[in-house]
């Protein structure tokens, strides 16, 4: 009997992540982005593709350690294959920095508007196309019946999606599958060596849906992420005659 209701619960909760936009993913067809721990907060263990990610900015610094973050997942989404699509009003990555994840920046069609308005109908319009790996939105504003109609574009075409929201001021509910904030942290060098360390963030998952949300220090290195661990310093004993 025990078994019997653990089996039933099993399928209940598969039910579930299936009516709000997962789809079951067989062993061989997962596709692990590299983010370590991470990846143990999703549903599965896998990152949800095919869903739409927000990304909350309150600060220029964070805006940028965002973007940075993201150029690390969508490599693994270009592996397969297509082009990604970022759409922003006031555009202020630097394409040729891409290069240091691992993406030409060829590969990235950037569609800069000139009205803020226009931003979300561009990006629904391109979340549409089922050639595309994923459609970055810089905005400020994403109400919920907005986020549902891109989660609802999502659903057609499983391409991944992330919102990218800037200058936000209060949190609102929205349709999104997860909401991260990123915040930069100090790189390391090692002793005596000059110039920049690898890129370092505080990265949170605030919530995400049938997952476990957390926080955790990760570094981008060698083209992938690798979690942060704070070296404990220990002094030496010393042996006093």
């Amino acid at each position: 009997m025990t078994a019997t209701k653990q089996e039933m619960i099993d399928k209940l909760r598969q039910d579930l992540l299936g009516w709000e936009g997962f789809r079951p993913v067989a062993p061989e067809e997962r596709q692990s982005f590299g983010l370590g721990p991470i990846e143990n907060a999703f549903p599965n263990q896998v990152f949800p593709t095919g869903a739409l990610h927000e990304f909350i900015s309150t600060r220029p610094e964070f805006t940028a350690a965002i973007g940075g973050f993201i150029a690390g997942i969508i490599q693994t989404l270009l592996a397969k294959g297509g082009v990604c699509v970022w759409v922003s009003y006031t555009r202020r990555i630097y394409p040729p920095a891409l290069k240091r994840f691992g993406i030409n920046p060829d590969r990235i069609i950037f569609v800069d508007v000139v009205r803020e308005k226009d931003v979300l109908w561009v990006t629904e319009e391109a979340l549409k196309c089922n050639g595309i790996a994923a459609v970055i939105c810089e905005t400020r504003l994403l109400s919920f019946m907005e986020s549902r109609r891109l989660q609802l574009a999502i659903e057609q075409s499983q391409v991944t999606g992330f919102i990218l929201r800037k200058d936000v001021k209060v949190l609102n509910t929205t349709a999104c599958t997860a909401r991260w904030t990123v915040k930069p942290l100090r790189s390391k060098l090692r002793p005596g060596m000059p110039g920049v360390g690898f890129p370092r963030w505080q990265v949170e998952l605030l919530k995400v849906k049938n997952g476990q949300p957390g926080s955790w220090a990760m570094e981008w290195k060698d083209r992938q992420f690798t979690q942060v661990v704070e070296e404990v310093m220990t002094e030496k004993a010393q042996r006093y005659a």
